[in-house]
């Protein structure tokens, strides 16, 4: 039967210099359908509470879905593994053209365990795989590195994803850049490869991804088009991507300014997409296959960074690594940023470890290094330290190359009030005070501070989810609205779908995409269960790790610092909410008040689930 599995995961071991290729279990494509499915459960099957996520046996997982490679906007991939930034789970999505090139090589997985004597990178054409020596591309940032790549193998067409000096390094929030210009940015993914001494992994595939009933599966890639035509949404997205959100942000008390000290900032504008169109951009771009568009090309045509090729400013990277540190020049944003992607650092976390660092300094915590100004608005000052953490140059640098929580713990003297992180990992860009529902999905998110699993804003404004009312500054149907959200996330990026096109297609679609792409019948509740198993799954993996409902919490400032300004100043989460929103959401969830799922609850779910795949056949690499 034609289906758009592969059936088909690698599995490297660098250690030993050798791979296989194995089947994958049926009844796992069934329960988890794939992707952060597929990855959550190949990661349980070789993680303990102590395994370093630095040492050889921390397996990191390129993880595709059923529909990667298809017609169907949904061409991203993630990298599963666990972080050595938080010691949990960790799922990373990046899009562009890196993912479709594993399926159409031949796998629904990649899961290189072990670490090599000495920097190589992996050779993967079709099903033909060697380990190849880069000694002479380490200390290559992540764009050198690609084109050195493609120059020896005499191929531009091939697809890499590879670490810059921060993997290297092994920092812990250090990314993996894909093809092209997209990244696995958070949680530290790069700085695992690093410890490998794996440079990169270069990918060629000349497979082609069958579906199950070819006329069905078009009718519904055209619903899904039809659909993402008819969003809102999708409109904006298209026209200004997710700069569109920086003003929204601030007029709504969300955009996190000087650290997360404010909500509001009266330069807002200049790095939205009004000065990006007016500085930055020429024209628009969009991942492998993705009728969306969100994404921007541009380049720096006047000024010190003159000559500079960028892409769009995400919301994220220009609320973070701008209005957060008080840049409001929205090239030396761009620059900042795209220092980052080269250097291989997640410029998220970069953001708020400098933030951090400058309201350190600013209190008289820590000294600035000689030279440098170490104050917010101070461009030369965060390129300084993004230089400084990629490389742990000194002193401060690796020590705010930790991530804020360690750092923090290693100042003491009150720094831990102003470490804006949940379970370890970096605030996301969206200040949780004005709607509390989003200060649930920090608490509750899988993988730490996170606003993609489970992104509540656009509802708390909008008064309603599912016919519950929502007041956002309230902590009332927050539960329900939550773990709604993450049940969908969790379930559409088993497919793997792409975040934006979520916001225009159904889940109904979504369900008659993946039943004519693989011929399994699914419901659009099926999927949303689906979901839900996959939280639960993880669930029971973090608390393996070591995770206590203790953690389940957000940063003292969000809790005890009330807004001082936008549209709801004195406002906070307080811990009286944060107890009523966690314990309503552990008892949906069908978990005992310390955040354990019942036995009852993972019998209804199917779980534990099998715990071997059989072998297929095995490859030796070339040495």
């Amino acid at each position: 039967m034609n289906t758009a599995y592969t059936h088909t995961l690698l599995k490297v071991d660098l250690t030993r210099r050798s791979h296989e290729i194995l089947t994958v279990n049926p009844a796992v494509e069934t329960a988890l359908i794939g992707g952060k499915g597929l990855g959550a459960w190949l990661l349980a099957r070789q993680v303990t509470q102590g395994t370093d996520p630095l040492g050889p046996e921390n397996p990191l997982i390129f993880a595709v879905g059923p529909l990667t490679g298809t017609l169907a906007p949904a061409m991203r991939g993630c990298v599963v593994t666990k972080s050595p930034l938080t010691g949990i789970f960790l799922d990373s999505y990046f899009g562009g053209s890196f993912s479709p090139e594993i399926k159409y090589a031949g796998f629904d997985a990649i899961v290189i365990t072990g670490r090599a004597k000495w920097p190589v990178y992996l050779w993967i054409d079709d099903q033909k795989v060697e380990i190849r020596e880069a000694s002479h591309l380490w200390g290559m940032d992540t764009l050198q590195a690609n084109h050195a790549i493609k120059a020896q193998l005499n191929d531009p067409t091939v697809k890499i994803a590879g670490i810059g000096p921060a993997g290297e390094n092994q920092v812990p929030f250090a990314l993996i850049g894909c093809e092209y210009n997209r990244q696995a940015g958070r949680g530290g993914a790069g700085a695992v490869m690093g410890s490998k001494n794996l440079k990169a992994i270069a990918l060629r595939g000349s497979r082609t991804v069958k579906v199950h009933d070819p006329k069905a599966f078009q009718a519904a890639c055209d619903r899904a088009y039809a659909e993402l035509a008819q969003s809102p949404d999708i409109a904006g997205l298209r026209e200004a991507g997710t700069a569109g959100s920086v003003e929204y942000a601030s007029e709504t008390g969300l955009l996190p300014h000087k650290n997360y000290q404010y909500g509001s900032w009266d330069k807002a504008h200049r790095l939205s997409e009004k000065g990006q169109s007016k500085h930055l951009w020429m024209g628009s771009s969009a991942c492998m296959g993705c009728p969306i568009r969100c994404s921007k090309m541009g380049a720096v045509r006047t000024g010190k960074y003159r000559g500079m090729v960028t892409d769009i400013v995400e919301y994220e990277s220009a609320a973070l690594m701008g209005a957060n540190l008080d840049i409001g020049d929205v090239k030396a944003v761009a620059h900042l940023v795209r220092l980052c992607d080269l250097l291989g650092l997640d410029s998220m976390s970069s953001g708020s470890a400098i933030g951090f660092a400058m309201e350190a300094c600013e209190r008289g915590l820590i000294d600035a290094p000689d030279g440098v100004d170490l104050k917010f608005g101070n461009v030369k000052a965060a390129e300084y330290l993004i230089q400084a953490m990629a490389r742990k140059s000194d002193g401060l640098g690796a020590l705010l190359a930790q991530g804020v929580k360690k750092a923090a713990a290693d100042i003491g003297r009150g720094a831990q009030d102003f470490a804006q992180h949940t379970k370890g990992l970096e605030t996301p860009a969206w200040g949780p005070r004005g709607v509390s529902g989003m200060g649930l999905a920090y608490m509750t998110t899988d993988r730490g501070g996170c606003h993609q699993r489970g992104f509540a804003v656009a509802y708390e404004h909008g008064g309603e989810y599912e016919g519950l009312p929502l007041d956002p500054l309230t902590p009332d149907n927050k539960a329900a609205l939550v773990a709604g959200l993450q049940n969908h996330s969790a379930g559409t990026d088993a497919l793997v779908k792409c975040d934006f096109g979520a916001f225009g297609i159904s889940i109904e679609t979504y369900a008659r995409l993946f039943t004519a792409a693989t011929g399994r019948t699914v419901t659009a509740q099926d999927i949303l269960t689906t979901g839900e198993r996959i939280w639960n799954l993880i669930r029971c993996f973090n608390l393996e790790m070591g995770l206590t409902a203790d953690q389940d919490t957000l940063p003292r400032r969000f809790v005890q610092e009330p807004l001082p300004d936008g549209p709801t100043p004195g406002h906070c989460i307080t811990r009286a909410d944060m107890d009523r929103m966690r314990q309503e959401y552990y008892a949906l969830r069908g978990w005992d008040s310390q955040g354990i799922p019942t036995p009852q609850t993972l019998a209804r779910l199917g779980l534990p689930l099998p715990a071997q795949a059989p072998k297929d056949h095995r490859h030796e690499p070339n040495p």
